[in-house]
């Protein structure tokens, strides 16, 4: 059986939606369980709802969730059967007053408790599982909406929550595998699941591809399928790098680095459940579901051959469509960029020689639930950089207790990622040479043998990630 998970451009609207029931119906030989994230959009409103409801502006809360109704009342055109369509409809329509109730409630107390939040903002899912699963069963395909809180149980961190291996994998063989072997097909809401005593809960954006790659390992699945709107990992954003070519396979390893890193395709968290059962991972684009995409795999193979032409795609992160791919072999496979990171450089001359004080430092980051992405250190200093400015205010006061602290704001993070860097030679020099003009506040290699990562303001990101790229894969063969 394989997973097939559909992102919220998929499944946008009507016609979009025809478009997946065609992609489905073509791989029903294959088993497939579905995995739909909200409907493009709709989670971005469901949120706006809630922060008017909490601001106490219920005309602002009611216009968001009457745009929500909308989208599906218009993507209702895409179920054929009249009977089906009223049927539906009375299912939104039920969701929707679940949620006027909650968001009335937020209203009246003016706030919103984590919790409350979850269980507005799985309405999208909500609804467009049900869509999807209609739309399925016009064409004639044994689709069976399965509510995904009756079978993800998730921990109790609300907004964050991660799944339960023990409880879902019980729930997905009593729920799941009966109507796989009897060659039905499971519509699952992504992104929500619940908590063991029933309540809703969410696993955070993008938790979709987390939800369709923790099933897939759980049932054994031979391939776990993300569909969206480009055709795959590339080696570098093509909006800033009009060159940027398609890599055609890559590493489990390479690719969580890339999606850590900026690579929007992917949910970071994805792949570590497909990578302990080694389950193959292929992106794949919706609007051109002949292209091969990206296939994700243990093992990486060098960069190379393929098919040449095309455009870019607009879209967030290492992504494109009908662009080039990768011809270029060497370690570098691609060139990614994480911006609004913050600096924090503690110094202190009582490091020195001394023991237990970067304990103490990493203690205070994470008594505030904060995580770090790079460390530089000296005999008197440590420089981190941290994606959450939330509690940074405070982690500096505490620090400021015993050493002395200071932040910048407006960095981002530039890396080279390739299989073998640490293997080659001359990386880090050629990398330094293509960035002459650029101020690397820091550099990161050797923690990871597949990751160079160099520290620069946000202003010189782009300009960074061209030079990088231009010098690694434009250049002549290494």
């Amino acid at each position: 059986m394989i997973v097939m998970k559909f992102g919220g451009s998929s499944v946008a609207d009507a016609e979009r939606l025809r478009i997946v029931a065609d992609i489905i119906g073509s791989r029903v030989d294959r088993r497939p369980l579905v995995v739909v994230s909200a409907l493009a959009g709709v989670t971005s409103l469901l949120d706006e709802a809630a922060r008017c409801a909490r601001g106490r502006d219920g005309a602002g809360a009611s216009r968001a969730i009457e745009q929500v109704g909308k989208r599906h009342v218009l993507a209702l055109e895409a179920v054929e059967d009249p009977a089906s369509r009223a049927s539906l409809a009375g299912k939104f329509e039920a969701i929707l007053s679940e949620l006027r109730l909650l968001l009335s409630g937020l209203e009246i107390l003016g706030e919103a408790t984590p919790r409350s939040l979850d269980a507005i903002l799985a309405g999208g899912e909500r609804l467009s599982s049900h869509l999807a699963a209609a739309v399925l069963g016009g064409r004639g395909l044994p689709a069976r909406r399965v509510d995904a809180r009756q079978v993800l149980v998730t921990d109790d961190r609300h907004g964050a929550s991660r799944p339960l291996p023990v409880p879902t994998a019980e729930r997905c063989e009593r729920l799941l595998r009966p109507l796989l072997e009897c060659g039905q097909i499971p519509v699952l809401g992504g992104f929500i699941g619940a908590t063991e005593e029933g309540t809703t809960s969410t696993l955070g954006r993008g938790g979709s591809d987390l939800s369709a790659s923790f099933l897939g390992a759980l049932l054994g699945a031979e391939e776990i399928q993300i569909w969206t709107d480009v055709d795959g990992m590339m080696t570098a954003d093509p909006r800033l790098v009009p060159s940027a070519r398609i890599l055609p396979q890559v590493s489990f390893d390479e690719a969580a680095e890339l999606a850590y890193f900026g690579a929007k395709v992917l949910h970071p968290a994805t792949i570590h459940p497909a990578l302990d059962r080694d389950i193959p991972v292929r992106v794949l684009n919706t609007l051109r579901p002949a292209s091969p995409g990206t296939l994700i795999t243990r093992k990486s193979v060098p960069a190379g051959g393929g098919l040449t032409g095309g455009s870019a795609v607009q879209a967030g992160g290492l992504v494109a469509s009908r662009s080039r791919l990768d011809e270029t072999p060497g370690p570098v496979k691609a060139i990614a960029c994480k911006r609004g990171l913050t600096i924090v450089t503690v110094a202190s001359t009582r490091m020195l020689m001394a023991h237990g004080f970067l304990a103490h430092i990493f203690e205070i980051f994470d008594r505030h639930e904060t995580a770090v992405d790079l460390v530089s250190t000296s005999e008197v200093s440590v420089s981190l950089t941290v994606d959450d400015p939330r509690a940074i205010k405070k982690i500096r006061e505490e620090l400021s207790a015993f050493a002395h602290a200071r932040t910048e704001d407006g960095m981002a993070i530039v890396c080279m990622v390739g299989e073998g860097l640490l293997r080659r030679s001359g990386i880090a020099a050629r990398a330094f040479e293509a960035l002459k003009e650029i101020n690397v506040r820091m550099i990161s290699l050797g923690a990871s043998e597949i990751n160079l990562s160099l520290v620069v303001t946000d202003t010189d990101a782009d300009k960074a990630v061209r030079l990088l790229h231009r010098a690694f894969l434009e250049g002549a063969p290494e």
